[in-house]
């Protein structure tokens, strides 16, 4: 039951986000900096690529620890 929480939780929160991303750039960036508006798909690479950066692969190992910890 846990395991069915997470498969749908997860890929959820990871839309709600990259929306939410995709909102506030449309909305500033293309006015403040006459940039052109982003899809989805780069804004989650945008966040994809600033989470590496600035958090390393910290992350991804915890994804990684909880994955093995469900015993995936």
């Amino acid at each position: 039951m846990a395991l069915l929480y997470y498969l749908l939780l997860i890929p959820l929160l990871i839309f709600i986000i990259t929306s939410l991303f995709q909102y506030l750039w449309n909305i500033t960036m293309p006015d403040t900096f006459s940039l052109n508006p982003i899809t989805f798909w780069q804004s989650f690479r945008l966040l994809l690529m600033a989470l590496i950066l600035f958090n390393g692969f910290k992350y991804l190992s915890g994804l990684l620890g909880l994955l093995s910890m469900l015993h995936l």
